[in-house]
């Protein structure tokens, strides 16, 4: 092993470092989760019901029901608000898999469409080609911690008659226009995995809410379809979120806008740093959106030997998403093939999230930016 090497490795750059946070709330996450464990109560507690009444006025809306994961937050909003076997759901193939998964869950048909190729969020134009008569949904999905754009959507949406379902797993506490993703359409989804802005000891997301009917038809689905203790009113799922889960949540809520905060000035230092770097194209911000960063995404040439580059550095990176869900070996059966989407393929070749985490310093920046620069200009 060479000296370089040897450095390299001492001086690793993680991607996310969840545990610089875990060591600075120490004694917090055991204030949290103690007591639940002497009550040896875990499920549907008073944790749980606080973190719902905290989490929904985070959000700025009327209800939040916790379960199981991000995944079955996405189905779970969907089935809620209508959706059923037979009907189409409009989703961007530039998204992680859930985000069409929970539609095929529910014997649903995802129908595809393109992004745009600034932001690589949905493209509000592609929704009203795509609706037919069986569709029933589109699902927004506000990606790398930036808003889509709702209100383009949200018109084309109110034509046709669909409901909005936001796809928030990335994104909370963002703003679009002013108001709390999670707040924008007639629910929305949020994860809560660990490398998430607001991440459990493990799998765990929620829904939200302003419609009293599906907030009550949330807490029927997530918990087997029981209305009390002996009836079940409807066939549901064990979808709930735990109240270890709960409890650790309401504890790291309290830090999350000042996460957030940490996130966009590290964003605003990528920024500055990049602005004169030839060859790199930071993933454009909506201006009448505040984002949170979950991921800080640039667009290079010849990605993978770059990657690859930054790697041998110690400078640890990602790729969010490197095959669209139309060219996914899972959805073959849908029928479409390469140039179908070319937007999202030309973004799936060149797109590269750089280390993005609120403990990240200006100095490990600098040498992100610094190695990138270098990896960049050897073409």
């Amino acid at each position: 092993m060479t000296t370089l090497m040897r450095e390299s490795r001492l001086t690793e750059i993680p991607f996310v470092d969840l545990r610089a946070q875990s060591r600075a709330l120490h004694d917090e996450y055991e204030g949290a989760l103690w007591p639940v464990i002497d009550r040896a109560a875990f499920s549907l507690g008073p944790e749980l019901a606080e973190f719902e009444e905290a989490f929904a006025a985070f959000c700025e809306c009327g209800y939040c029901v916790g379960v199981s994961s991000g995944t079955d937050a996405i189905k779970l909003a969907l089935l809620a608000t209508g959706v059923g076997p037979g009907d189409e759901v409009i989703v961007p193939v530039n998204t992680f898999i859930a985000t069409a998964e929970a539609v095929s869950h529910l014997g649903a048909k995802p129908v595809f469409v393109d992004v745009l190729a600034d932001t690589a969020s949905i493209d509000p134009q592609a929704i009203a080609g795509a609706a037919g008569d069986a569709t029933k949904a589109v699902v927004p999905v506000h990606l790398f911690g930036q808003p889509a754009d709702v209100e383009a959507l949200q018109s084309v949406a109110d034509e046709r008659g669909l409901v909005v379902v936001e796809d928030a797993c990335q994104a909370h506490g963002a703003r679009y226009q002013g108001k709390r993703v999670g707040s924008l359409g007639s629910a929305a989804a949020f994860s809560f995995y660990p490398g998430k802005n607001l991440g459990a000891l493990g799998d765990g997301g929620a829904v939200t809410t302003n419609v009293l009917e599906t907030d009550e038809r949330l807490r029927l689905l997530r918990n087997h379809g029981q209305a009390d203790k002996h009836t079940h009113a409807v066939i549901g799922y064990c979808d709930r979120l735990h109240n270890l889960q709960a409890a650790l949540l309401t504890a790291k809520l309290r830090h999350l806008d000042m996460w957030n905060a940490a996130r966009r000035a590290a964003a605003r230092r990528y920024d500055e740093l990049l602005a004169d770097v030839e060859g790199v194209t930071p993933i454009a911000c909506r201006a009448d959106a505040e984002p949170v960063y979950h991921l800080y995404v640039v667009q290079v040439d010849d990605r993978d030997r770059v990657r690859d580059e930054l790697g041998e550095a110690g400078v640890q990176t990602g790729i969010h998403y490197p095959v669209p869900l139309h060219l996914q070996p899972a959805y073959a059966h849908l029928g479409h093939g390469r140039g179908d989407f070319p937007v999202a393929e030309a973004l799936a070749g060149r797109i590269l999230s750089l280390p993005m985490f609120p403990e990240i310093t200006l100095k490990q920046q600098e040498r992100v930016v610094a190695t990138l620069t270098k990896a960049v200009a050897r073409r």
